[in-house]
């Protein structure tokens, strides 16, 4: 142990003790486990634990040196709260951390072998940290994309189960025309699914460039040898499971604002089903409800409450994801020099809370699509409020063409006077209203009986419903399968 162990440690988002407790769409272990302070300190031990075994296999390192750097860079020797406190007099977590992993490697050297020769040599403190946060983002991406893929399966079979649903469509809030809870479905699943592939195809790479990214010394450090600096990167980076990378990228954080960026394209995927769950579980429209389980959506006065909390935390994550994506390009803009200052650190936490917030989500958005209960009754309900006026312009498409000028007027705006007319009417008198009204402004020879049913019809007007829904789910085939996935988290804890 050396001096900062032992001093307590921290949760997930920053302060001593803190559980996400204003946080709840966050607040999992499996989050914690991948993207809290305790994660953050292990990537950085991992990065100068992975150097240290790159310099020793160049021969830039003595032997044995590995061994006893990985040693000492186990994470569970070290307090994350007392090395938070000292950051404070460099400016980064790296700087006391590094203090204690070479206190922690002169101790395991037992023999003297000299591995404190392998800690950090040539490396600066945002080499470091920001490898060290690119294997964060890789990891809680990983873990991120199995729930995302389990949502977009759930989302298929869903779009596949109700391609006949009949519901009502709506534009500016108003019910527009008839359409398909299968094809609502695939809209959902075409969201999360090109979002997945957005994020699936971006790269985590190794940060070097030493003090000023000239790698200076590094090539000192490889002279006379078969090495050079871009070979020991390259080879970090394969160390690490990383992406090479071809030049440091210290004040060039296209990798950072894309990761952001996908990050908030899922969050805005999410955040468009939680919406119209939100809506379409109000008890007045009935349409849909969230599974439910055991202490979930109640409220603290009224008992009678079944609240939609899935739906209410994974919105609350897209409604936070935006300002944090604007933080990372707002930081990525203010880069000064060869090497930044302050716009650097604004980095972290917004990256870290976007990556929080996009698995918490997942989490939850998973669970969301896997038991959502539909009710088609009530979309028909609701479909048939609208009554027949919702076909209006299916019928101003196929009869308004049939119908010559009368009164001035061209068939479609006599179909027009028919629809304005009906509007006057009671709400509960419109659909007799508008029958009616249609019947006598269309002569038998035109339109028969029988053809204007057929026009009234909701089902006869979903257009290429689908086959839209079909074309999106073959755009995505390895999004509609259910993917195998582990049985428990990083945490140990089950995966229901």
């Amino acid at each position: 142990m050396t001096g900062s162990a032992g001093l307590g440690d921290t949760g997930a988002f920053g302060g001593e003790g803190d559980a996400g407790l204003l946080s709840p769409v966050s607040a999992s272990p499996l989050v914690g486990a991948l993207t809290g302070d305790r994660a953050v300190l292990a990537a950085i031990l991992a990065v100068e634990s992975g150097w240290a075994a790159v310099l020793e296999k160049a021969g830039l390192a003595p032997a044995g040196s590995a061994a006893v750097v990985s040693a000492a860079a186990e994470p569970g020797r070290y307090g994350v709260a007392g090395i938070a406190r000292r950051a404070q007099g460099g400016g980064n977590p790296v700087i006391p951390l590094l203090a204690d992993l070479r206190k922690n490697v002169q101790a395991l050297d037992g023999t003297g072998i000299g591995a404190g020769k392998a800690v950090h040599t040539t490396l600066t403190s945002q080499d470091v940290l920001d490898t060290a946060l690119m294997l964060l983002a890789r990891n809680t991406v990983e873990a991120l994309l199995g729930d995302l893929k389990r949502t977009t399966a759930a989302l298929a079979s869903l779009a596949e189960e109700h391609a006949d649903t009949l519901c009502v469509g709506r534009s500016l809030t108003q019910h527009s025309l008839p359409f398909t809870f299968g094809l609502r479905a695939a809209q959902w699943f075409h969201g999360v699914a090109a979002a997945g592939r957005q994020l699936e195809g971006l790269a985590y790479p190794v940060q070097f460039g030493g003090a000023a990214g000239t790698l200076a010394a590094g090539t000192v450090l490889a002279s006379g040898s078969p090495n050079t600096p871009f070979s020991l990167a390259d080879a970090l980076a394969a160390q690490l499971g990383l992406a090479a990378a071809p030049a440091p990228w210290h004040t060039n954080r296209l990798v950072v604002t894309s990761l952001g960026n996908a990050l908030a394209a899922v969050l805005d995927a999410f955040g468009k089903i939680a919406a119209d769950v939100l809506f379409l579980s109000r008890p007045e429209v009935g349409e849909l409800a969230e599974p439910r389980a055991a202490g979930r959506g109640v409220s603290s006065a009224m008992p009678q409450k079944q609240n939609p909390v899935l739906s209410v935390l994974v919105r609350s994550a897209a409604l936070q994801a935006p300002q944090l994506v604007a933080q990372l390009h707002l930081a990525a803009a203010s880069f000064n020099d060869e090497r930044p200052d302050a716009a650097w650190h604004t980095e972290w936490p917004a990256l870290r809370q976007l990556l929080a917030l996009a698995l918490g989500a997942a989490v939850h958005i998973r669970e969301l699509a896997g038991g959502l209960q539909a009710f088609p009754d009530a979309m028909r309900r609701n479909l048939d409020l609208a009554g027949p006026l919702l076909l209006a312009e299916g019928v101003g498409a196929a009869v308004g063409p049939l119908l010559g000028t009368k009164d001035g007027l061209t068939g479609k705006e006599q179909l027009q006077a028919v629809v304005d007319q009906t509007l006057q009417a009671p709400s509960g008198e419109q659909s007799a209203t508008y029958r009616k009204l249609l019947r006598d402004a269309v002569p038998a020879g035109v339109l028969t009986d029988l053809r204007l049913e057929e026009l009234l019809n909701p089902a006869s007007y979903l257009g290429e419903a689908a086959n839209i829904s079909r074309r999106i789910l073959a755009a995505f085939p390895e999004y509609a399968a259910t993917p195998a996935l582990p049985d428990t988290d990083p945490n140990g804890d089950p995966r229901g």
